[in-house]
């Protein structure tokens, strides 16, 4: 196998890896820090506490930490679709050089 194929391969392995490693970390964020964020609002809004405090407790959370984090996964996302389109770009150049490699071996020595 030629050197060039085995570091396509290992790119595109590493490039895996790292896929799988930013779903995680979108996983984190959603479930560790979206969630909870949802939740305690969510018990808020069902009167475990009330008064202005609760309010404004509500407020902060719902316009300025769940946008953030939310704004954290779309980054996260993001990525995650530039990585996957850069994977597709290695495979489809992969198999170009193939089909370019063997078409002109076949033509270059005659072979059917």
């Amino acid at each position: 196998m030629p050197i060039t194929k085995i570091l396509i391969r290992l790119a595109r392995a590493v490039l895996d890896n790292v896929l799988s490693q930013l779903m995680q970390q979108f996983n984190v964020v959603e479930e560790q820090a979206l969630s909870p964020m949802r939740n305690m609002i969510q018990q808020v809004t069902d009167g475990i506490w009330i008064g202005e405090g609760a309010n404004a407790f509500v407020e902060e959370v719902s316009n300025l930490m769940i946008p953030g984090v939310g704004k954290v996964g779309e980054q996260i996302s993001t990525i995650n679709t530039n990585l996957q389109f850069a994977r597709d770009t290695i495979d489809r150049a992969d198999e170009e050089v193939d089909r370019l490699v063997k078409g002109r071996i076949f033509d270059s020595f005659g072979f059917y």
